[in-house]
């Protein structure tokens, strides 16, 4: 009898044992995350983590870690490792000049032809560069037209305002074979108290873009001064900028991005600008047309070429500052590559299947969408990114893919995070952020010398307005101590 007794009370113990594991909703995680999650209410289902050190076989923390969620910019680390392993660091982009004309005199009699080819950074500096060498090579005036072949990428127009209404943000610039300085616009706003004016100047100034400032200067301090300044564009070409509303005559310069003319509109007005501003001269105006449909032969050497830097210098850029556009050309070419010319978003996609198989791996809910991760439909578990992250540690570019990253505490966009504390510079991270989305993933190098791959998607009402950063940072400070 008193065995039979003893087996149930085991019995019992086990099943409210079993049932306790069951209703545990953070199982293993430290204390202080889960004070957070349970402070806001957060549902187990709506956080996926994964944590495992690079020289371990098993997770140290595995919490949802199969569940999609959508991972906002840290997809970038998935497009970015992509085109490492398929392109390699050396990679570069071209950007072909042709001459349509004979050249006399130091004119050119006929047009000038720009091919792209999807270089993800040509700022103004290297395109002033480029017109820096046309002249070296005789051209000091075009009689024709800037002809400019962007045909490269197809498929890739759209509305910049499908994404959240803000067209003009440099964040929804669209990819362009050619496109110039992120088609990015730098507004200055600068108070003259003494003609009780506000000046606003724009860098680059476009040579087709013109500006009506309506500008109201006002008495009293800055505060928000964004929300009474207005932007609009005018005219049927949409080259007439329009500032409007009211600015404190007593704020400090102010600079603001945003991007107001489609890619071969602002690529034209700023080479002809800087064109202009060197002395050169240019008799005809724009025409966007594929080289093919001018008679030239596929296998005929350019006038020119520039090179991009390398893949391994531009990584940086969209890990560290998350350039959405640069990632998105970046993902466009490895479907190039892969698939053949003109780059489009299906091959990208199918190019992402086809490396992954060869890495053998196998992440059944990913949905890349984009590249870039600016994208409500984008798709990855928090376990398929840290294997992501784990493949990578065993790459020989895992210097340069690590390197990529923001250091907390230091550069980036995790520069003011985990400022003058023990973890500062031990966290190789990127951060993702969407309305009700926040996102980490990346390298912690912990106290005990060991390099952890970390992986935190939240997607819940609010997570990127403060609740997900504290659980970002419980979660990370925890790794670090390990």
């Amino acid at each position: 009898m008193r065995r039979i007794a003893l087996v149930c009370l085991w019995l019992v113990s086990s099943t409210l044992c079993v049932n306790a594991m069951a209703q545990e909703p953070w199982p293993g995680a430290p204390d202080e995350l889960r004070r957070v999650l349970d402070g806001y209410n957060v549902k187990p289902g709506d956080v996926g983590i994964f944590v495992q050190a690079l020289d371990e076989s098993e997770p140290l923390l595995d919490i949802n870690s199969s569940a999609a969620f959508n991972p906002a910019s840290t997809i970038k680390l998935l497009t970015t490792w992509l085109a490492l392993t398929e392109l390699g660091p050396e990679w570069t982009w071209p950007t072909d000049v042709y001459v349509d004309g004979e050249i006399v005199r130091g004119v050119l009699r006929g047009d000038l032809i720009i091919k792209g080819y999807g270089d993800p950074y040509l700022i103004t500096e290297r395109l002033w560069s480029l017109q820096r060498q046309l002249r070296l090579r005789g051209i000091r005036k075009i009689a024709g037209d800037l002809v400019i072949d962007n045909s490269y990428f197809s498929g890739e127009a759209g509305d910049p305002a499908a994404f959240d209404g803000e067209g003009l943000r440099a964040y929804n610039v669209l990819p362009d074979a050619f496109l110039v300085n992120f088609q990015a616009l730098s507004l200055y706003f600068e108070p003259d108290p003494a003609r009780n004016r506000i000046r606003v100047s724009a860098d680059p100034m476009p040579a087709n873009l013109t500006i009506d400032n309506r500008l109201r200067a006002q008495p009293g301090r800055c505060g928000g001064f964004r929300n009474g300044v207005r932007l609009e564009l005018e005219g049927n070409s949409r080259n007439k900028l329009i500032v409007s509303g009211n600015y404190g005559i007593d704020c400090e310069r102010y600079v603001l991005t945003r991007s107001v003319l489609r890619a071969p509109t602002y690529a034209y007005g700023v080479f002809r600008s800087l064109w202009e501003e060197s002395g050169g001269e240019l008799g005809g105006t724009l025409r966007v047309q594929p080289t093919a449909l001018l008679g030239r032969a596929d296998d005929e050497e350019p006038f020119l070429r520039i090179e991009s830097p390398p893949l391994s210098d531009l990584i940086r850029y969209i890990n560290k500052f998350s350039n959405n556009v640069m990632s998105r050309h970046m993902f466009l070419s490895l479907g190039a590559d892969v698939f053949g010319e003109p780059a489009n978003r299906d091959k990208a996609r199918r190019a992402t299947q086809l490396i992954l198989q060869q890495q053998q791996l196998n992440f059944p809910e990913l949905r890349i969408d984009n590249g870039s991760g600016l994208s409500r439909d984008a798709r990855i578990s928090a376990g398929s990114l840290g294997e992501v992250l784990r493949a990578a540690s065993f790459s020989p570019w895992w210097a340069e893919y690590t390197a990529s990253m923001s250091l907390a505490g230091l550069d980036g966009t995790l520069r003011k995070r985990f400022r003058d504390e023990a973890a500062t510079g031990r966290m190789h991270l990127k951060t993702g952020r969407l309305s009700d989305v926040y996102a980490t993933a990346g390298y912690v190098h912990a106290l005990s010398g060991k390099d952890y791959a970390v992986v935190i998607l939240q997607n819940y009402k609010d997570a990127n307005r403060g609740p997900g950063e504290e659980a970002q940072a419980a979660l990370l400070r925890w790794v670090y101590e390990q």
